[in-house]
């Protein structure tokens, strides 16, 4: 229970807990050298002359005890001379407590002037710091008495803690600029990993101690080796897509040249109408294996980005409106290409299952979020994480019958999003009531 209330208040990232595991030991021993140190050594010598100064001051005591009072006066002046005090007699005032909160060798002092002289009605340490004043109350009467501090007590106490404290500090400092540089290679790293996973290729040079070089190395492989399935991947898909399109076009080109009566032009119609599915199938295959993991990013301005796609969605036929926008303008560096790809398939689904569609752009601190609603049936809330998967299609929630698809239109579309840093979110719309998709891209 103590370890999961602390986590609530322990650093998130890696500088604050290597921080917070350099200053704690040295806090801790910082206190334990100044309480340990002042115990056993400033406790002691105050005590030690304080005990020098009692024996003085009783001189005082016994001198206005017992002397005549006409003599006292004397024997308190030539006694000053001796001792370097400052004393006085017969004063109709006693001098008050004084203490300074931090002052805590008064303390020690005070301890033993009242425990070994009797009749000692205040003591003030405060109204000047080099010297203490006290009043005693003898049979003869009051004795004011002013002597000098360092006589009851080791100079400058505090010394230790400023010379601990500053000292501490500064080494504290040169840690947290060593501890900064250390970490600095790991920060990199971890920046270049988050830049991957968005599709970036972030220039990166390994750094650091050895173990994080050899993160960094290992990180440099993996990126190379994903990179180089990625280009041969769509090296292959584009040979497959041209070995396989050049007998469909033979094929067609067939089909179209027969010369058959027309009782058979049907079948040959629908044999027409079967190719163009096939090339569909393809296109839509190629769509999704590729992604455009080789389109360089480039800065896009997603307000006319988002107008633009609700532009060629009204030239493909339907009713778009223009949802949530901002005033000002957001720029992100993102794929072009493959966003637009995406947004076109979730306006097609939208007009497909849908009479009217909407579109907005919605902005927060850490995210873009693209909306596209449409009023159709939407999806149930246990079929949405099925959606998202390639060539699943949702015959229950999604009237295949109203349009044709291959299942790879939000595939494709969370594809996009996860490589720019986002998600693909399906919800159920407000306005609309139908299906509401949420683009999610990383600022």
């Amino acid at each position: 229970m103590l370890f999961e209330w602390l986590k609530k208040y322990m650093p998130r990232g890696i500088y604050g807990r290597g921080a917070l595991i350099l200053l704690v030991p040295v806090v801790v021993i910082q206190i334990v050298v100044i309480v340990a140190f002042s115990q056993r050594y400033f406790t002691d010598i105050t005590r030690q002359l304080s005990r020098g100064v009692v024996a003085e001051i009783g001189l005082y005591v016994v001198s206005a005890d017992t002397l005549p009072p006409g003599q006292v006066p004397l024997a308190l002046q030539e006694l000053d001379e001796r001792l370097g005090f400052t004393s006085s007699f017969g004063a109709e005032s006693q001098v008050e407590d004084q203490r300074l909160w931090y002052d805590y060798s008064s303390r020690v002092i005070e301890a033993e002037l009242r425990g070994a002289i009797v009749g000692v009605e205040g003591v003030d340490f405060a109204s000047d710091t080099q010297r203490v004043r006290l009043s005693i109350l003898t049979e003869g009467g009051r004795l004011t008495l002013e002597l000098p501090r360092r006589r009851a007590s080791a100079a400058n106490p505090h010394q230790l803690v400023v010379w601990t404290a500053f000292t501490g500090l500064v080494m504290t400092l040169i840690a947290f600029i060593f501890l900064r540089n250390q970490l600095r290679p790991i920060r990199q790293l971890a920046r270049a990993a988050e830049s991957f996973g968005r599709g970036e290729s972030r220039p990166y040079r390994p750094a650091g101690a050895i173990e994080v070089r050899s993160a960094g190395a290992a990180f440099l492989n993996m990126r190379s080796r994903i990179e180089r399935q990625i280009e041969q991947r769509t090296l292959m898909l584009s040979g497959v897509s041209h070995d396989l399109r050049t007998p469909l076009t033979r094929i067609r080109l067939g089909l179209s040249m027969l010369d058959v009566p027309e009782a058979e032009a049907e079948d040959i119609a629908a044999m027409q109408t079967d190719l163009d599915e096939m090339e569909r199938l393809i296109d839509a295959f190629l769509d999704f294996a590729r992604s455009d993991a080789t389109e360089d990013p480039e800065e896009v301005d997603l307000v006319a980005f988002v107008a633009a796609a609700k532009e060629r969605a009204e030239r493909a036929g339907g009713v778009v409106e223009l949802g949530e926008m901002p005033d000002q303008a957001v720029v992100l560096k993102l794929r072009p290409v493959a966003l637009a790809r995406a947004l076109d398939n979730l306006m097609s689904n939208a007009r497909r299952y849908g009479t009217t569609a909407r579109i907005g752009l919605a902005l927060f601190e850490r995210a873009v979020v693209i909306s596209v609603e449409d009023d159709g049936p939407g999806i149930a809330l246990e079929g949405r994480e099925r959606a998202l998967q390639p060539f699943v299609r949702l015959d229950e929630s999604r009237n295949q019958n109203r349009g044709s698809g291959v299942g790879l239109g939000l595939a494709i579309a969370h594809d996009v999003a996860r490589r720019h840093g986002g998600t693909l979110r399906l919800g159920e719309s407000a306005a609309l009531g139908g299906l509401k998709a949420d683009l999610v891209l990383a600022r």
